[in-house]
């Protein structure tokens, strides 16, 4: 298993870029833009957002995730992605986990998630459903479009 270390950083570096850049260039031939609800790196850097980046030995950033905190006890899973050839190294489910330890340092009850509707999203449910999420309906201003699937989790 690769050797990373998981850290909260700033999104606004080259790095979150490229990966947000490939992120997005793997979701837009998935389905139509307008189901599509991507944070900008703009976005990530407001203070409700903690972006957490995961970097090899060498310090190359090789994923990201973050956690947006609604305030109300919630926090949503945004962004995560890690290079296709790094997929089955974990890097996806340590960064989950870490986004679950940072909402229950928060305080937060429940995490919940967005992700695409179709073909090409198998791998996100997979990483979702082996770290104990469960799917449910739309939530917050979600539309219940059909080119979406929800998760949540209890934070016990």
């Amino acid at each position: 298993m690769l050797a990373i270390t998981i850290a909260p950083e700033t999104p606004l570096q080259d790095e979150v870029r490229i990966l947000v850049a490939a992120l997005n260039d793997t979701l837009i031939p998935l389905s139509p833009l307008e189901f599509q609800y991507k944070l900008t790196v703009e976005e990530m850097a407001d203070p409700s957002v903690t972006v957490l980046v995961a970097r090899d030995g060498s310090g190359k950033a090789v994923g990201i995730g973050a956690l947006k905190d609604h305030g109300d006890g919630t926090g949503e899973v945004k962004r995560m992605y890690t290079p296709p050839v790094l997929r089955g190294q974990r890097v996806g489910a340590r960064i989950l986990a870490r986004i679950e330890a940072l909402a229950r340092d928060k305080g937060l009850a429940v995490l919940m998630l967005e992700t695409g509707e179709a073909p090409g999203f198998e791998e996100a449910y997979r990483l979702y459903e082996r770290g104990g999420y469960t799917r449910r309906g739309a939530f917050f201003d979600y539309p219940d479009s059909g080119w979406s699937r929800f998760y949540e989790k209890a934070l016990g």
